[in-house]
């Protein structure tokens, strides 16, 4: 087995994902993610994004192929190992910001913290200083249901970054949401994870949302190209070509 190079947090080769049904969600994917960087992943709806993302961040074990974080190679991890890597260095963000109804504002986001053994007081005061880096810290005790969709979703960013992961993964973090929040929200994200160089894989399948990243990869019917049909942002016509990577 070859290590990945040392300025890759996140490798991976020749990536193979076979879902249940016998579909292919990854056929040979290969990439490198630098330390600190914003990588967005794109692709149309079924291209294989959530599949990647979900493959590099051990939540899947690859059909074949290696991933390696930190020169660690993931793919021979067992479950619990997996899991604990992923409570410990990685944070996940879904379109859908998943609260919980019965703890406050601020105890949502803190919940991460307190579930890895960090006291009732400093956890609150980490989650409330991400809240309101988020520009929600005025609703830290309010409940959850009483915020719009894209104030609970600067909520559950909130909670990603709070524990200080290595690698946040974003699962089309914004689609959900009006233009002007998505934008608004995904800005605030990467400005937050820059400042505190945090690793970002961002899923989307929006050509303006990818733009905000360092990087973009394309992924179409599983496999990488060197371009993608994405849609367009509004008020814009056009397509993207597609061919396959070399």
């Amino acid at each position: 087995m070859e290590a990945p190079p040392d300025n890759d947090v996140l490798w991976a080769r020749a990536l193979h994902f076979t879902h249940r049904d016998r579909t292919p969600g990854l056929n040979g994917v290969s990439l490198g993610v630098r330390d600190g960087e914003i990588l967005a992943v794109g692709g149309p709806r079924g291209s294989g994004k959530t599949t990647l993302l979900r493959c590099l961040s051990g939540m899947l074990s690859p059909t074949k192929g290696e991933v390696w974080f930190n020169s660690t190679p993931v793919h021979t991890m067992g479950p619990l190992s997996r899991e604990r890597l992923r409570r410990e260095r990685f944070a996940w963000v879904d379109p859908e910001p998943g609260l919980v109804p019965e703890l406050n504002v601020w105890e949502n986001a803190a919940l991460p913290l307190m579930l890895r053994g960090l006291g009732r007081r400093k956890a609150r005061e980490r989650a409330v200083d991400w809240l309101e880096r988020l520009d929600v810290g005025a609703f830290a005790r309010k409940n959850p249901l009483e915020l719009n969709q894209a104030q609970r979703q600067r909520v559950a960013i909130a909670r990603a970054l709070a524990p200080s992961p290595t690698v946040l993964f974003a699962d089309e973090p914004t689609a959900p949401l009006h233009r002007a929040d998505r934008v608004h929200v995904l800005r605030t994200l990467m400005t937050a994870a820059r400042s505190h160089d945090i690793t970002v894989v961002l899923a989307t399948g929006d050509l303006e949302a990818a733009a905000l990243a360092d990087r973009v990869v394309h992924l179409l019917d599983g496999r990488r190209v060197s371009n993608a049909q994405l849609p367009p942002a509004a008020g814009t016509e056009g397509r993207a070509s597609c061919s396959l990577s070399v």
